[in-house]
């Protein structure tokens, strides 16, 4: 028996698809960066600081992505890392001021390429757009095992 996936009618794809798309107009916006510090940018653009293990969780990536991405962020000077006081084995992650720049950039881009992407749906058609993104990914969570993403912490401010 032969199937027929047509992707224009797979939701999968179709998500992929946009996924990709909101990346790239993201990063047009983008002065001399990539879509990829998105994550740590959402997560300590208040001025928190994380670990990257907690970093990791929050962004629902793997270990050594997380470590990458951290790596080539502090090599562009957009974070810092200071020892933990609660454990002597782990580095708190904070963004430098440049880290908070991009920050705002990216978020500033990510908030434009959001209203661009909705504009053609009504005010009702977008809330329940979204709302029913969330139902798909807390289905699709339930049936992998993976929790969301923790909500963010408190904000530790550094001294």
């Amino acid at each position: 028996m032969e199937m027929s996936f047509q992707r224009e009618q797979s939701a999968g794809y179709l998500i992929n698809w946009a996924g990709r798309l909101f990346v790239r107009s993201i990063e047009r916006r983008l002065t001399g960066g990539s879509a990829g510090p998105m994550p740590v940018f959402f997560a300590l653009a208040s001025g928190g600081v994380m670990s990257q293990a907690a970093l990791a969780r929050w962004a629902s990536v793997e270990q050594p992505t997380m470590a990458n991405t951290l790596k080539r962020m502090e090599r562009d000077g957009l974070i810092a890392r200071s020892p933990d006081p609660a454990d002597r084995r782990s580095a708190l992650i904070s963004l430098t001021r440049l880290g908070r720049q991009r920050a705002n950039e990216a978020l500033a881009s990510a908030q434009e390429v959001n209203q661009l992407a909705l504009s053609r749906l009504k005010t009702s058609e977008r809330e329940s757009f979204v709302a029913m993104l969330r139902g798909v990914i807390a289905t699709l969570e339930g049936d992998s095992q993976e929790s969301p993403p923790p909500p963010l912490p408190v904000s530790k401010r550094r001294p």
